[in-house]
C-alpha cells in the first residue's frame, strides 16, 4: 500500500519512520543493454553473456548504476504526494553495492525516512533523508544501499491578477 503525504508538512511529521517496501521487479538482460546502450557502458560482465558464464561471475550482472538509477521506479510503489508544489532530487550520500544483480534477479526498494528538516524559500519546504535498500528475491545481501536527499517544496500560491 502506497504512503501518499499530503504537503511538505506531513513528510516533516513521518521523520524517523520505516515506510515499508514497494513491488519487485524483474531485471532481463534486455534492461541491462539498454542501460549499456545508454551510458556507453559495453563492459563485457554486463552486456556479454557466454564470456561472463565462463567467468568466476557465472552470469552478466546488471551495472550498479542501473540498480541505482531504478530507485525512483522501485520507491513508485511506497510513497508519494498530494498538495506539493514539486519533489525533486537534492542528491545522494554512501551509496554502496553489496551484492551483483543477474538477468532473471527480483529487486525491491525498503525505504525508512531518516530524518527531515526545514529547507527551501522561507523553510516552508523539507529535505528529506531516505535511506533505500534495494533488495534481491531470496539473497542474503542487498544489491544497493544509499541515502537519498529529497527536496519536497509547497504549491506555489496564485498571485491574484491587478
Amino acid at each position: 500500500m502506497t504512503i501518499v503525504f499530503a504537503g511538505p508538512a506531513a513528510f516533516a511529521a513521518a521523520g524517523g519512520t520505516d515506510l515499508g517496501s514497494g513491488p519487485w521487479l524483474t531485471i532481463t538482460q534486455e534492461r541491462i543493454d539498454a542501460f549499456a546502450d545508454v551510458t556507453e557502458d559495453w563492459q563485457w560482465i554486463h552486456t556479454d553473456p557466454e564470456r561472463a558464464a565462463d567467468s568466476d561471475l557465472g552470469s552478466t550482472i546488471a551495472h550498479g548504476y542501473l540498480t541505482l538509477s531504478l530507485v525512483p521506479r522501485l520507491s513508485s510503489g511506497i510513497f508519494d504526494f498530494t498538495d506539493i508544489g514539486r519533489a525533486v532530487n537534492y542528491g545522494i550520500e554512501r551509496v554502496r553495492f553489496p551484492a551483483p544483480v543477474r538477468p532473471g534477479d527480483r529487486i525491491r526498494a525498503r525505504a525508512a525516512l531518516v530524518e527531515t528538516s526545514a529547507a527551501g524559500p522561507d523553510g516552508a519546504g523539507v529535505l528529506g533523508r531516505v535511506r533505500y535498500t534495494i533488495d534481491i528475491e531470496d539473497a542474503e545481501r542487498p544489491a544497493c544501499v544509499l541515502d537519498a536527499l529529497m527536496l519536497v517544496l509547497p504549491a506555489e500560491t496564485t498571485r491574484a491578477e491587478d
